[in-house]
Parts: structure tokens; C-alpha cells; sequence
């Protein structure tokens, strides 16, 4: 058995709550690693925490600053030089198709050859696949990953996601909630299967335990009826009779449906509301206007019908809920179109994973010290599609 395969089967074997533990004695039997350390990404994508420790008793780092830094941003590992103890650090991405989790440091007796480098990269990777196994049976990771205590729904919302990031040959996307710690309403899901992807974007109303039970039984209809196969139009029509069936018209739900075919690029779209599309396009930012719909709820038995549009390798789309728009500057002016324009031609270079986190540290630079009074989400997508 090769050292890598050994290291995997112990990963393996690992009780939930021991994986960091297994790691370390693994990596010390097979690569004589000093130390191994694991630190996770917190909600607000800000900061990495070493796991094992509380959040009010862990030494956080800056998610952009340093090797750790570099190597969680580009997604590479990052080898620092040697030290006076004759050692070398390396820092490796934690992630899961393309879901950014954290980094695994390692110290390791130098010169860390590239061989080594390259398994120990495949270790971060395994690792970072058994640990969204194991969150289904301990809170440790979980835990790992706040900086601060959750409002309950919060708790409800985070639970929903499908993860912040995700890559396939066809595409990449992004996506970001924030205030991270106490969001009211906004939501997103995504699923894709061999030839399709299904990507929802939701803005409830209200705020507190009432908008998260919103979301909780609009994104769970909207996922029931796509596991059953429903047309996206009988999804939304779904969707829309169980939120009218519990609340009466009493609150509705925005929503943004599309479902985008893998080989061509024909996407077709339920615009119920909001939020905004945007497109990029040969470097030009523009808004998709779209034919506006009831939202979810709104009343009993509205029809829903698809509209069409087609995606081009190398478009990016942004979508955008209302806390954007809304958000307003210290003197009251509202962030416009223009400053969105903006910041989607200041962020084109980065990739789908970065730019919502880059979008709302705009906004929030734009809102200054006011508190925000709404959720703000950041969904974005780069289309390559099939040859």
C-alpha cells in the first residue's frame, strides 16, 4: 500500500468527529509532518478558524492575507520557505467541487519536493470530501465555521443551501448572503444532472422566523416538484399553491427560476418577482430584462409560463435581490445601477467564488457604518458550456 492510499483509508475509517486527528497522525507516519493544522472558511467568507477550537476561543486569520490567504483564494497550494528548524510549511485547499471549505496546513521537514506537494493536495481534497459526509453526524465543522453565533433563522437558512460555490466543465458559480449571521428571507438553490441546470433564486418577505419558514416551504416545494420531474413551469405553479395553502395571500415570495440545458445553452426562465439578471458579455455589463410574473403565493392557482434565453461561452451573469438595490449611502442615496455596473467591471477578472464576496464588501463600503436593514445576495455564473 502507498503512503497516499494509507492516508486515505485512515481518513476513511475516521470517526465524524476525529477526522483532523487522523489526518495528523496519518501524515506523521507516512510524510514525518511536525504539525497539521485544519482551518475552515466562517459564514461570512472572511476569516479561516482552526477546527477544534470554540469560535470565541480560536485565533482566526484573515482570509486574504498570507500563504493561507493566497492558497484558500487561488485555490493552489502555497509553500513557504524553509525555517530555522529545517522545515518547510505548506498550505493546501480544503474544497469539494469547487465548494470552498478551508485549508489544511502542514509542516513538513524541507525541501518539500513537488511529489509531495501534489499528494499531499489530493489528501486536503479527500479530506475535504469526508468532511461534508461527516457534518451529517457532528457539529464540529459546522461550529468551525462561525465567528459568531447564528440568529435561529439564520440557522434555518444556512441549513437550505446547496453550498456557496460549485464547479463543472460547463460552468462555475458563486454565491454569498449577507449580513451572514442573521439573514431574514433570501435564498439560493442549485441540482444539475448529466444534460440540465437548475439554478433558483428566492427574496421571502419579512424577516425573523416568519420569512425563514417562508423560504423553508417555497424552496422545499420548488425541490419537490423538480425531483419529480415537473416542468419548471409546474415547479413554480407548485410552489406557488403551497405557500398560498398555508399563509392565504398573506406573504409571497420572489423567486428566479431558470433551468439551463448543458449542451446548448437554451435556458429557460420563470421571472415570479425578482431578483435582478445581469449579463457579461465581451466585457459589457447590461440588465436581461425579463417578463415579471406574480410572485409565490401571491394568490391561489396563478399560471406560470417560461420564457427563453440563451447563454454564450464566456457570459457571466449576476443575479441580485432587492437588498442590493435598497441599499443606501450614509447621505440616502440609493446604490444604483451604475455603481452594480461598476462593480461588476471592477470584479471580471475574479472568479464566480470570489465576486459576490467582493460585490457586498463594495456595498458594504458604499453603506458605510449604518447597519443593514435587509438581506443583500450575490449569485454568479460563468457559462463555458460543452464543445
Amino acid at each position: 500500500m502507498d503512503r497516499l492510499t494509507a492516508v486515505e483509508r485512515a481518513l476513511r475509517r475516521s470517526a465524524p468527529h476525529a477526522l483532523i486527528e487522523a489526518v495528523r497522525d496519518a501524515l506523521a507516519v507516512h510524510y514525518a509532518a511536525d504539525s497539521v493544522e485544519l482551518l475552515m472558511a466562517d459564514y461570512a467568507m472572511t476569516i479561516l478558524q482552526p477546527v477544534n477550537a470554540l469560535p470565541e476561543t480560536a485565533t482566526p486569520v484573515p482570509v486574504h492575507t498570507g500563504a493561507l490567504g493566497r492558497a484558500f483564494g487561488s485555490q493552489e497550494p502555497r509553500v513557504e520557505t524553509e525555517d530555522h528548524g529545517g522545515l518547510c510549511t505548506a498550505h493546501f485547499p480544503v474544497s469539494v467541487r469547487g465548494d470552498r471549505i478551508g485549508v489544511l496546513t502542514v509542516r513538513l521537514p524541507a525541501p518539500c519536493d513537488p511529489a509531495t506537494v501534489r499528494e499531499l493536495a489530493e489528501v486536503a481534497e479527500v479530506l475535504g470530501h469526508e468532511i461534508v459526509v461527516a457534518e451529517r453526524d457532528t457539529d464540529l465543522y459546522l461550529q468551525a465555521r462561525r465567528a459568531d453565533r447564528l440568529t435561529l433563522a439564520a440557522e434555518m437558512q444556512w441549513q437550505l443551501l446547496p453550498g456557496r460555490s460549485c464547479s463543472r466543465p460547463e460552468y462555475d458559480i458563486g454565491a454569498q448572503l449577507e449580513p451572514a449571521y442573521a439573514i431574514h428571507g433570501d435564498n439560493f438553490d442549485w441540482s444539475a444532472s448529466a444534460d440540465q441546470f437548475t439554478l433558483t433564486v428566492t427574496n421571502g418577505m419579512g424577516e425573523g422566523i416568519q420569512a425563514a419558514l417562508l423560504t423553508n416551504l417555497a424552496v422545499n416545494a420548488l425541490r419537490n416538484a423538480r425531483r419529480a420531474g415537473l416542468s419548471l413551469a409546474d415547479q413554480a405553479c407548485l410552489a406557488d399553491q403551497a405557500v398560498y395553502g398555508h399563509f392565504q395571500g398573506a406573504v409571497h415570495l420572489s423567486v428566479l427560476l431558470l433551468r439551463f440545458d448543458l449542451t446548448t445553452g437554451d435556458v429557460e426562465i420563470i421571472d415570479a418577482g425578482s431578483p435582478k439578471m445581469w449579463r457579461m458579455r465581451d466585457g459589457r455589463p447590461e440588465p436581461v430584462e425579463l417578463d415579471a410574473q406574480l410572485p409565490l403565493g401571491m394568490s391561489e392557482d396563478t399560471p406560470y409560463t417560461t420564457e427563453h434565453f440563451r447563454v454564450r461561452p464566456g457570459d457571466r451573469l449576476l443575479f441580485v435581490s432587492d437588498g442590493v438595490y435598497n441599499t443606501a449611502s450614509p447621505t440616502g442615496e440609493r446604490y444604483s445601477e451604475r455603481s452594480l455596473t461598476r462593480a461588476m467591471t471592477n470584479t471580471r477578472l475574479l472568479p464566480p467564488s470570489q465576486v459576490p464576496r467582493a460585490v457586498l464588501e463594495e456595498l458594504s463600503g458604499y453603506r458605510g457604518p449604518i447597519d443593514a436593514d435587509d438581506d443583500a445576495m450575490i449569485v454568479c455564473l460563468d457559462w463555458r458550456g460543452r464543445d
